[in-house]
């Protein structure tokens, strides 16, 4: 028998066979809080990290705002140099927002040292918007309802 140095009781060695395991349950949700985005995200973030030794992700977001009530009206959030979401009100459409956030993602996205950005939007969406912003596709699959598709696009920053 082993005895602890530290305290003098007496040492167990258990090994991992012996140790009773449960089962983990595995649960469909579309209800995604902090604590699932943390798990997930934390977790690959952590082997990202420790496979590349890099870890330079910071979020970011280029926000409108409403002039009047300060709420967000739209804008973009990514994280690396993907644009993850864009949405602006049909009311701010066509005055030339879009491309301003656009370009004000770019533009952090070089001063971040970022080469090149990726997105991926619906062919109902904006891909035209895109494309007169110098991005230019790279795949499509397509996806429900019949007709539509999504489609991935670049640009080199």
């Amino acid at each position: 028998m082993r005895w602890c140095g530290r305290c003098g009781l007496p040492v167990v060695l258990i090994s991992r066979s012996e140790i009773p395991v449960q089962k983990p349950t595995i649960a469909v949700t579309d209800m995604i809080d902090a604590s699932i985005e943390r798990a997930i995200g934390g977790g690959l973030n952590s082997f990202n990290d420790d496979a590349t030794g890099v870890s330079d992700r910071r979020p970011l977001a280029v926000v409108v705002k409403d002039p009047v009530t300060g709420e967000v009206a739209g804008g973009a959030i990514l994280g690396l140099l993907f644009l993850d979401l864009f949405f602006l009100p049909e009311a701010l459409r066509g005055l030339g927002l879009g491309t301003k956030v656009l370009r004000m993602f770019e533009e952090e996205g070089r001063r971040r040292g970022c080469r090149s950005a990726v997105l991926y939007t619906i062919s109902f969406q904006a891909p035209e918007f895109y494309e007169r912003n110098g991005w230019r596709r790279f795949g499509q699959i397509p996806c429900d309802p019949p007709g539509t598709s999504r489609i991935f696009m670049t640009k080199e920053l």
